[in-house]
């Protein structure tokens, strides 16, 4: 059986579906277009697959195009714009380049042409390793789709936890500076597997429930199974911190305490009466 959960957006216990027709046309019901995760050795077939069973977890996210489901997490990120009002339009502008990276979107509140307010979205799903190639080719096979037997060859996949967790947080470590200099908000988006992983593995404790005037927020979301025909986007939970907080996670203050005691101690070794600065 395979371990794919959807495929180009479709739950795939689903049997009212032409699934030849979806692999022809290879579309994201998420971006509204053609799926952009190909396959390297052929670039014009895409991938198309958004979700995963792995291990004990039953739908694991691996697309971040997933969690654009309804638009859901740019509604929930609306009260972060502070100055935002009734009469105000919305506008969601893509990979914006600010000092410290690209951010995945700008929510804008806009008067007159004018932005009047706005907020930051990064998201964030997990990273696989290995090839998903033969999962998709035993799903097609299930499906009644004819597959050549070296796709059915067995290739394992796992996912990239850790790559996954500290780039995301390194990321968000080098934007923020910025956000809260301007005094608005960042917010990072992921499924409830990945945030049990990183407050596993990285220091988490400080964070709280989500409050307003902190610049760093995490919006946690889960997916569930709706009526055996499609997987749902739920928003689970909403924690905040700030900058300093988003380098404890990294242990970035440890590290320079650390540093800081190194030079103390290797100072100290080299100090004698021969190093006194003699006053003429």
């Amino acid at each position: 059986m395979s371990k794919v959960k959807e495929f180009f957006g479709i739950f795939t216990k689903r049997n009212d579906v032409d699934w030849a027709n979806i692999i022809s046309t290879q579309y994201c019901p998420y971006t509204e277009k053609k799926c952009v995760k190909v396959r390297k050795s052929s670039p014009d077939i895409s991938i198309g697959v958004c979700t995963v069973k792995y291990s004990r977890y039953d739908a694991v996210m691996i697309c971040p195009h997933r969690l654009l489901e309804r638009r859901q997490i740019f509604t929930d990120c609306v009260h972060l714009l502070s100055l935002h009002e009734p009469g105000n339009e919305l506008h969601l502008l893509s990979e914006v380049t600010i000092p410290g990276g690209s951010v995945d979107y700008f929510l804008v509140s806009v008067r007159n042409n004018k932005v009047i307010d706005f907020v930051g979205i990064e998201l964030q799903t997990l990273d696989t390793t290995g090839s998903l190639w033969s999962e998709r080719a035993t799903l097609l096979q299930s499906k009644g789709i004819e597959i050549s037997d070296d796709d059915l060859k067995t290739k394992n996949f796992g996912m990239n936890w850790k790559m996954s967790a500290k780039t995301i947080l390194i990321q968000m470590h080098h934007k923020i500076e910025t956000f809260e200099h301007l005094g608005k908000h960042l917010v990072l988006v992921i499924q409830d597997y990945f945030r049990d992983y990183i407050s596993r593995e990285f220091s988490f404790s400080h964070f709280q429930q989500a409050r307003q005037g902190d610049s760093v927020h995490i919006h946690t979301y889960s997916l569930n199974e709706v009526n055996n025909n499609s997987l749902r986007l739920r928003l689970h939970e909403r924690i905040s911190t700030d900058a300093n907080g988003i380098a404890l996670c990294l242990g970035l203050q440890a590290e320079a305490k650390i540093e800081f005691e190194r030079i103390i101690k290797y100072l100290e070794s080299r100090i004698s009466d021969n190093t006194i600065l003699k006053m003429i």
